[in-house]
């Protein structure tokens, strides 16, 4: 299935039915009064989060939607049927926002959570409504009131629990598919992924959600590359898991560079706790590995692990390093912040 994170489309409730204006018609009942009933209340749209889409796709086909309008009422007092509401299901993680695609009317955090974006009309009044001492035979009814409508936004930020990120090419989705049972493109070049993965680990019976986004370039948080059109993929993780191409000849710097374009997107971002691993160890020796982990481990004092997704080493520590991080929800990123200005003031020099 294509995936699609944002769509704008077009709702519109049902209109309430008018009211009647009928009169009682009866054998041997001369002045039978009036028995015209209410219009019915036209349909509402009604979004649903369902736990098994992850994509907006089926709004690309379809753009406008439109809910049952409420019928006429009916003489003999008789209220006219309710419009149908329209339900629309669209993934968890998903967000609704007005046509300036900036005022958020709701967000999608739950499975089965349901919200009424559009409601429908309110029907007219018969005119038995309008019956009184002075007015007994009233012609008056009422027309139902408009339902509402207008243009929204749908963006669709996936819910995971540990955002991947890093450079192209650096081996996030190589990692997402041997800890989890994803099935991501893999291939020896930038930008094989082009769409955000998700993924579940499991270890000791205690599972985390991973979402892959395609690597990130200078620029990305303006748009180059793939840019920050899946940058808010991460946004609602609670911890990101940066991994680096050990074989880079300056890790430090591809550090800084992915550190730069999340903070330019959003300062919430580096602030989220971070887990640091190095990958491809297997490609590189021994000597060289502790080299450019005691040179990184000099500039940023954190815990650094290493792995090699192809050779499947490491793994079992990072799946327990990264179940333990769901628990906690510390964050312990000002130091990064620190050596990112310190990093900055080197390279004015």
């Amino acid at each position: 299935m294509k995936f699609l994170d944002q769509a704008k489309i077009y709702v519109k409730a049902g209109d309430g039915g008018s009211g009647s204006a009928s009169f009682r018609r009866e054998k041997f009942v001369e002045f039978g009064g009036p028995d015209g009933g209410d219009g019915g209340s036209g349909g509402s749209i009604v979004f649903v989060a369902e736990r098994n889409l992850n994509t907006l796709i089926d709004f690309r086909y379809q753009q406008h939607f439109k809910a049952e309008k409420g019928q006429d009422g009916k003489g003999k007092k008789k209220t006219g049927k309710s419009g149908k509401d329209l339900i629309l299901k669209v993934p968890m993680g998903t967000q609704i926002f007005e046509e300036d695609n900036n005022t958020l009317i709701d967000d999608f955090t739950k499975s089965d959570q349901k919200i009424f974006v559009a409601n429908g009309g309110k029907g007219g009044l018969g005119n038995v409504r309008f019956k009184s001492s002075t007015n007994r035979a009233p012609r008056k009814k009422t027309d139902g009131n408009k339902g509402e409508s207008f243009w929204i936004w749908l963006q669709l930020k996936v819910i995971a629990d540990i955002g991947i990120v890093g450079m192209p090419n650096s081996g996030k989705s190589s990692l997402l598919s041997v800890l989890t049972s994803a099935k991501p493109k893999i291939a020896n070049y930038p930008f094989t992924t082009i769409n955000p993965n998700l993924g579940v680990a499991n270890y000791n019976n205690k599972e985390v959600t991973l979402a892959d986004i395609p690597g990130l370039i200078e620029g990305a948080h303006e748009g180059i590359g793939l840019g920050d059109k899946f940058l808010r993929h991460i946004e609602r993780c609670k911890s990101i898991l940066h991994l680096i191409d050990i074989t880079n000849k300056n890790v430090l710097e591809s550090y800084y560079k992915v550190r730069k374009e999340l903070s330019k997107y959003s300062n919430k971002l580096i602030k989220k706790r971070e887990i640091i691993v190095f990958n491809k160890v297997d490609l590189i020796s021994e000597e060289e590995i502790n080299e450019k982990i005691n040179a990184f481990k000099k500039e940023l004092k954190k815990n650094i692990y290493t792995i090699s997704a192809l050779k499947n080493k490491g793994l079992k520590t990072i799946k327990k390093i990264l179940v333990k991080d769901r628990k906690s929800t510390r964050l312990n990123s000002s130091h990064v912040v620190i050596s990112y200005a310190v990093f900055c003031l080197k390279n004015k020099k």
